[in-house]
């Protein structure tokens, strides 16, 4: 079913123009060679098909990874990217699992674990959301797209998603990968139908309870990052 966004068409508009404008800077950057990144100390190599992770002082999920995983956590990094959110929960854990469906980001996610000396501690699987994991987790860490529209390339599968079928099929599926007492961390902002995942948090039996918020920025959007439980 098309997704009808919660908000005005106006509004709706100035977000599906905002997907635009990210998707011509992507394909500016296509034509150049992979980056190489120092993120807090940890080296990162991140393919144009991927994604490059939001620098320290503007990453609240990074933050916020920091501040939740406990030693004794097993975690689902879900839609992995570059992979440094994986990297930074194994800063404490040793029983992480990062998942994505982007082959690009499988395979420089695999080499940045590598990179930081982390193989034995994180293992990263090509997956379209559960298809692939085992077992259950403590925490699970998920920056799902924001927008609703249809991806064009394996890059755009980071910020587009179809009429949030993924989002959708998270929050339906992903109490079953739960062990009692776990807990989720979400990144979400006003950049995508913040309505919309409010009423999904809702509609399946979700806690939620705020963690970060950012200000406004020079685009007029706001993010957060989120705790889940049930």
């Amino acid at each position: 079913m098309p997704h009808k966004p919660r908000m005005t068409e106006a509004e709706a508009a100035k977000r599906l123009l905002h997907q635009e404008r990210c998707y011509e800077e992507h394909l500016n950057q296509l034509k150049e060679k992979d980056a190489t990144i120092n993120f807090r100390g940890r080296k990162l190599i991140v393919s144009p098909n991927v994604l490059a992770p939001a620098s320290w002082n503007y990453n609240m999920l990074a933050q916020t990874v920091l501040k939740e995983v406990k030693e004794t956590d097993r975690v689902l990094d879900m839609g992995t990217g570059s992979g440094i959110q994986a990297i930074l929960a194994a800063s404490k854990s040793t029983n992480v699992i990062a998942v994505d469906v982007n082959p690009f980001a499988v395979k420089y996610a695999k080499l940045n674990v590598k990179l930081n000396g982390l193989s034995s501690r994180v293992k990263v699987v090509k997956s379209d959301l559960f298809k692939n994991v085992k077992g259950k987790f403590d925490l699970i860490i998920f920056d799902p797209p924001f927008r609703w529209t249809k991806p064009r390339d394996a890059w755009e599968i980071s910020s587009a998603d179809e009429d949030y079928r993924t989002m959708r099929t998270f929050f339906a599926g992903v109490k079953k990968y739960l062990n009692e007492g776990g807990r989720i961390v979400m990144h979400f902002g006003t950049s995508g139908d913040v309505a919309y995942f409010d009423y999904l948090i809702k509609k399946n039996g979700f806690r939620i309870e705020p963690i970060m918020k950012s200000r406004k920025n020079r685009r007029g959007w706001i993010y957060f990052t989120y705790r889940l439980t049930f």
